[in-house]
């Protein structure tokens, strides 16, 4: 690999395109290779028992040829060192899925005897239910942010947090998070900001998790899911992947790494779109309530005073989907599908309300998009009672990365603020 490439501080828009790249040119190829295969020939079987000694040991990538792929694989490491630079971390490893990236974490964290987690709510329905069904062994308190340095304990391994959250987009202060950890790992699920919108890493995250079948694929045609960390974290969560076999299939590393050059320019228009559409249902009488966070984003979450399902039933070009981050627009009900498995109370709790709608906007033109919202609405019936204040339409924020060689002139602008 191109070394040189590899450290110069490029702009979050050239990573994205090169990150994982640098050495196609001296292979004399333009695009990715893809490997799929399961094993490599080696006649040195001595050479081969040294280097799994190796790994057994530290978890390190084996130097040579590959062994086995559920050790190591080219192309799905290509993904890997891209979204490590992306986040600005040392290391990612890649899984077969978010959960299947999660559980390693949690099964980490649990080798050294650091059971308890403390988490905010809400997390992505499944996460919460992998805490408090205490599936791996785990036992977990659940706080408001406020909250996390009192609930820290001598077992603790682990605090996590999802930022903008799923499905209510609530916001938390990552920098502040972290402080309140003192020691103890914060993980930060990024699925829904990407690396282009926040890079927890440089607010005090030591783990960043994401749903790489959402945003970093992008077109609804691979699951995945990858943790950056630093080097010594990843060589663990190798461990742990070559033993459970969660490992990324390497058509899945070579899809996630071609959906990376695109990210980018895929999420400033997408959330240009969604910061709309979020402005137009806050003026909207058929809306009681929408929520889209001050670091932008293409996600939007809003609730009805009509029959939330009859606005699922009704959309024609918006499709009625669990999932999100697609280049097509997705709507579902929470509370029926993605935090079904969430208890009643403690989805209410966390805001998760049954009029609650999430949204997930893609690249389609915005009228469009609205227009087929309008008449999901209407079909959806009842309105903002007439005694009831109408809101201020809801600001439409303008995401400026700070990421990159300009980063220090974006930040002191006026405008990127």
């Amino acid at each position: 690999m191109n070394t040189d490439a590899a450290t110069t501080p490029w702009a979050l828009a050239t990573e994205a395109v090169h990150a994982g790249r640098e050495d196609l040119a001296a292979l004399g190829v333009h695009a990715v290779p893809l490997d799929l295969s399961t094993t490599y020939p080696s006649y040195d079987s001595r050479g081969e028992a040294a280097r799994i000694d190796a790994f057994a040991a530290t978890g390190a990538r084996p130097d040579g040829p590959p062994v086995y792929s559920r050790l190591d694989n080219p192309t799905t490491a290509r993904f890997e060192d891209a979204l490590a630079r992306l986040e600005g971390a040392e290391s990612a490893v890649a899984f077969a899925s978010g959960m299947a990236a999660l559980s390693a974490v949690l099964l980490a964290r649990a080798s050294a005897g650091l059971r308890h987690v403390v988490a905010v709510r809400p997390l992505y329905g499944c996460s919460d239910h992998l805490l408090n069904a205490g599936l791996l062994g785990t036992e977990v308190t659940w706080v408001d942010p406020a909250g996390i340095a009192d609930a820290i304990r001598p077992d603790t391994g682990l605090v996590i947090v999802e930022t903008p959250a799923n499905p209510t987009l609530a916001e938390v202060d990552i920098r502040a998070v972290a402080q309140s950890c003192g020691s103890v790992p914060l993980l930060v699920d990024n699925t829904f900001a990407t690396p282009v919108l926040q890079r927890p890493v440089e607010h005090g995250a030591r783990i960043v998790l994401h749903s790489a079948t959402k945003y970093l694929g992008g077109h609804g045609d691979v699951l995945g899911g990858v943790v950056a960390c630093d080097e010594e974290f990843a060589r663990l969560l190798r461990q742990v992947r070559f033993a459970t076999g969660g490992v990324l299939h390497p058509l899945a590393g070579y899809l996630l790494l071609r959906g990376l050059s695109t990210l980018p320019v895929r999420m400033r228009a997408a959330s240009a779109t969604a910061a709309e559409l979020a402005r137009r249902l806050a003026a909207d009488p058929r809306v009681a309530r929408v929520h889209y966070p001050k670091l932008g984003g293409a996600m939007v979450a809003f609730e009805v005073y009509g029959d939330p399902h009859a606005v699922i039933g009704g959309v024609r070009l918006i499709t009625p989907a669990v999932s999100l981050g697609s280049v097509d627009s997705l709507i579902q009900h929470p509370a029926s599908i993605s935090h079904r498995i969430v208890a009643e109370g403690d989805r209410r709790s966390s805001g998760v309300s049954d009029r609650l709608l999430r949204m997930s906007a893609g690249l389609e033109d915005v009228e469009d998009l609205w227009r087929d919202l309008c008449e999901a609405l209407s079909a959806a019936g009842a309105a903002r009672p007439v005694s009831s204040p109408v809101p201020a339409p809801a600001p439409v924020p303008v995401p400026v990365p700070p990421h990159g060689r300009d980063a220090a002139a974006r930040q002191a602008s006026p405008a990127a603020r």
